[in-house]
């Protein structure tokens, strides 16, 4: 990991730390340097602005002052084309359309030499996605998860049978390559898992969800995880 990249994980460790912070031994074993480093660069990065803080002391260590933001960093060429070949490569996943517009402010941000190097990179990459479903069924069911209000689809199931269920949304998981809608099917009265390619329509209604948790799912797949990976 190069130095600028490291400045820019430790400030997010140090976010996610929040007022308990964390110490540099800590610090040093994630980012596989010494406490030495882990210290320098804890410096570099007060010196740019960084609100950062120090406790000396038996359960002290470091942080950023709450209630301010950090100072402007800017991508590497290699990040920024991770992030393209993340989105390209996931373009049936939910949301993506969202993420991919993001990634292309950031691409249009960066400063000419970096955008020139990594679009140079981004010619080395080639994605073959699988097409993703329409994109009217994907907005109802990501408007209805972000709104958590029922969606009435119109769901195919393996053996070819049409049926019209009011599903009120939980969890999109992506498992062996496809994507599914996870919900409390109203007319089976019960969580199921709707594969995404067979809705054939999808139309948000008006009714709020009633509170079914993420919980009443069940245990994930042993390597699932949430998008937002493990936090400390």
């Amino acid at each position: 990991m190069k130095r600028a990249e490291r400045l820019h994980a430790l400030a997010e460790e140090l976010r996610r730390a929040g007022t308990r912070g964390v110490t540099a031994e800590r610090l040093a074993r994630e980012f596989a340097v010494s406490v030495r480093t882990v210290k320098r660069d804890l410096a570099a990065l007060e010196t740019s602005g960084a609100p950062v803080w120090s406790r000396p002391g038996p359960g002290g260590g470091y942080g950023l002052a709450a209630g301010t933001s950090l100072p402007a960093i800017s991508f590497s060429p290699a990040q920024a084309v991770g992030l393209l070949a993340a989105v390209a490569a996931a373009s049936d996943a939910p949301y993506s359309d969202l993420a991919a517009a993001g990634v292309r402010k950031i691409v249009d941000v960066l400063d000419p030499r970096t955008r020139a190097r990594a679009d140079a990179l981004a010619g080395r990459i080639w994605v073959d996605a699988p097409p993703p479903a329409s994109r009217a069924i994907r907005s109802a069911l990501e408007e209805a998860m972000a709104d958590q209000r029922v969606v009435r689809i119109r769901y195919v199931s393996g053996a070819g049978a049409a049926t019209t269920r009011d599903v009120e949304p939980v969890l999109f998981a992506s498992t062996n390559g496809r994507w599914y809608l996870i919900g409390w099917c109203r007319l089976r009265d019960a969580m199921r898992w709707f594969a995404v390619s067979r809705i054939e329509k999808a139309t948000v209604t008006r009714a709020a969800c009633s509170g079914h948790s993420v919980a009443e799912v069940g245990e994930p797949p042993p390597h699932a995880r949430p998008v937002h990976g493990e936090r400390s």
